[in-house]
């Protein structure tokens, strides 16, 4: 009975609020928040809940409904709702190192995290550029994916956070085939995708136009795909991501993989968001992930949704249990 570790996130956001919506569940097993006990018990005050804060210290048996078991980590300073502190970048990192520490020692099943601010904490003198990337320097491996899904939809990333004009520098044959071997792997193992059908966009409009619009498919892209086909994999080779979210070409589709952020994921955010979650593929670990930032506004409003970090933990616990 290995709990779930969910981090807060952001102190002045609507982490600590989504999180206090987990009392609300009953799971086979604990579900543990990484947050200040303080500003939680502050929150349900402000929110008018009625959860019962229980410290964790090693129970097995999942908490009741309405209670909550949490890890007290402290913070810096005091919290003021919406208003960023660069003095708790470290209350937030500390989140991050706990749940990877506990995921890679086996204390843990994995963890789902709240929404962060990377500003504030690359504000505080911190190289921060993600939860993606910090989990994968933690965890000592070459390469992650990052993943997002809804019920339909998967859509995976060849890069993530980049500036556009680095992402063509960056779709490297090297770089393609880490992220489709983590991919392909991740799909069988973790999902139990025996066959995964993958449709592959390609980087430059109408994937390249056999070299109108651009060489890359043709020079880096496709050869790599081409390599996959002949093992016997079920790859696409690179498609124009204009046309290939319609429901005719989704269908039977396992996932897809976009060759940049702004590529892919606006097309799953409309489709489903508030409902969609971000999977780090790749970690020797599970990690979930909500599909939106830190919302400073509805903080303390209780007009932030929710949803998002339950389907996040419901996969984890999906996962943790395959």
């Amino acid at each position: 009975m290995r709990p779930l570790y969910v981090t807060s996130g952001e102190p002045a956001g609507i982490g600590p609020d989504i999180c206090l919506s987990l009392a609300a569940r009953q799971d086979e097993r604990p579900i543990v928040v990484l947050a200040d006990h303080q500003l939680l018990q502050q929150r349900t005050e402000i929110l008018k809940q009625q959860v019962e804060l229980i410290e964790y210290s090693g129970q097995q048996q999942p908490a009741a409904l309405g209670q909550l078991y949490v890890e007290h980590v402290p913070l810096a300073v005091d919290v003021e709702l919406g208003h960023l502190n660069a003095q708790n970048a470290t209350y937030v990192l500390e989140q991050l190192r706990r749940s990877a520490s506990y995921a890679m020692t086996g204390k843990s099943v994995g963890v789902a995290t709240a929404p962060v601010q990377k500003s504030i904490i690359n504000e505080a003198g911190i190289s921060f550029s993600g939860h993606t990337e910090y989990y994968q320097e933690f965890a000592g491996v070459a390469r992650v994916v990052m993943m997002l899904a809804t019920k339909t939809l998967r859509v995976a990333l060849a890069t993530t956070h980049l500036p556009l004009r680095a992402v063509a520098d960056a779709i490297t044959k090297t770089r393609l085939e880490q992220v489709i071997d983590i991919l392909l792997h991740d799909l069988k193992s973790k999902f139990k995708i025996e066959h995964p059908k993958v449709l592959v966009c390609g980087l430059n409009p109408h994937a390249g136009e056999d070299g109108y619009l651009g060489m890359e498919e043709i020079e880096v892209i496709n050869p790599v795909l081409q390599n996959y086909r002949n093992r016997g994999e079920n790859l696409s080779l690179s498609l124009p991501a204009d046309t290939l979210f319609t429901p005719e070409n989704l269908k039977d589709t396992d996932a897809v993989l976009a060759m940049y952020h702004d590529q892919g994921l606006p097309v799953l955010k409309s489709q489903g968001f508030g409902e969609a979650i971000n999977i780090t593929l790749g970690l020797p670990f599970i990690r979930t992930s909500v599909d939106h930032g830190t919302a400073l506004s509805l903080a303390g409003t209780g007009l932030a949704k929710s949803s998002s970090l339950h389907v996040a933990v419901d996969l984890a616990l999906d996962l943790a249990r395959s």
